[in-house]
């Protein structure tokens, strides 16, 4: 059964970085475009991030481009997200997906498989 973990989220001052990470099983990593999402308190979730199957090409919200950048590790089955510069507004539960098509990955709007979440809390 397709399982993925995420790790790595927790209390961070404004400025600060972090590193999220998604462990699967379950599945072949190898084949499948990876997402990062979030969703904040009481608003719609969003997409802040997609890599493709090999890692060569990633696509990223324009509220976290130049501060964010996934990365992939597929021989260790993990994920990563490693987020500098970080904003109050980059408050929210982080997950993470997969899905079989980078255009459904950038959509959000068919992902196969979604993690639990970790909370990503941002504040002084």
């Amino acid at each position: 059964q397709p399982q993925l973990v995420e790790s790595g989220g927790g209390l961070v001052q404004p400025g600060g970085s972090l590193r999220l990470s998604c462990a699967v099983s379950g599945f072949t990593l190898d084949y499948y475009v990876m997402g990062w999402f979030r969703q904040a308190p009481g608003k719609e979730r969003e997409r802040v991030s997609c890599i493709n199957s090999s890692g060569s090409r990633t696509n990223y919200a324009d509220s976290v481009q130049g501060r964010f950048a996934i990365s992939r590790d597929n021989s260790k089955n993990t994920v990563y997200l490693q987020m500098n510069s970080l904003k109050p507004e980059d408050t929210a539960v982080y997950y993470c997906a997969a899905t079989l098509g980078f255009s459904r990955c950038v959509s959000g709007s068919a992902m196969d498989y979604w993690g639990k979440g970790t909370l990503v809390t941002v504040s002084s």
